[in-house]
């Protein structure tokens, strides 16, 4: 029974669902976020360095970023990689500050960003699925090899089974949320 353990199937799944959240985290939504600049890199000191690296991100209101930048010198060079960064937005310098107002979402934009979430809940539904088939793997060969009782696999697949259908309503629930926030106007 060395390679079956629930915990560390649970774990796996929790990770996926993390990754899950992580990824859903860069979509936008109606209202502004900071983690929307983080896939930004701006060219400083001879390297492309994550913006979070060269200036603070801040939300002073729903559709509007600000970003202070550290050094003064770099504050065009944050200006164009924002710019460039293919989020399609338009930031405006003042100085050490630049402000970089949010467009407001079309309807269609808004439907392909839910597509794209829905995507993001497939990938981690599947992961979640491999993890129940290792598990599943784990304990048919543990029962085949005399490690554990007809009775005991059973016991065991039904929680690997109840913890694979907790994980996908949690999938299912997160991007219900993630949905409902992008749809709204």
């Amino acid at each position: 029974m060395a390679s079956y353990d629930l915990k560390d199937l649970k774990s796996r799944m929790q990770k996926s669902i993390a990754s899950l959240k992580d990824e859903l985290g860069g979509l936008r939504t109606g209202r502004a976020s900071a983690s929307l600049l983080e896939p930004v890199t701006v060219d400083a000191y001879g390297s492309r360095m994550p913006l979070n690296q060269v200036a603070t991100v801040t939300v002073p209101e729903p559709r509007m970023l600000s970003v202070q930048v550290w050094d003064r010198s770099m504050a065009n060079a944050v200006e164009k990689a924002i710019r460039d960064s293919g989020l399609g937005l338009n930031p405006m310098s003042e100085g050490q500050v630049i402000r970089v107002p949010l467009p407001e979402l079309n309807e269609q934009r808004r439907k392909e960003l839910a597509k794209v979430a829905h995507s993001y809940a497939e990938q981690a539904r599947v992961a979640v699925r491999h993890i129940r088939r290792d598990g599943m793997d784990a304990l048919k060969k543990a029962e085949k090899d005399g490690d554990m009782s007809q009775d005991d696999a059973k016991k065991q697949s039904e929680l690997v089974q109840k913890a694979t259908d907790d994980a996908v309503s949690e999938i299912d629930g997160i991007v219900a949320q993630k949905e409902q926030e992008i749809m709204q106007v």
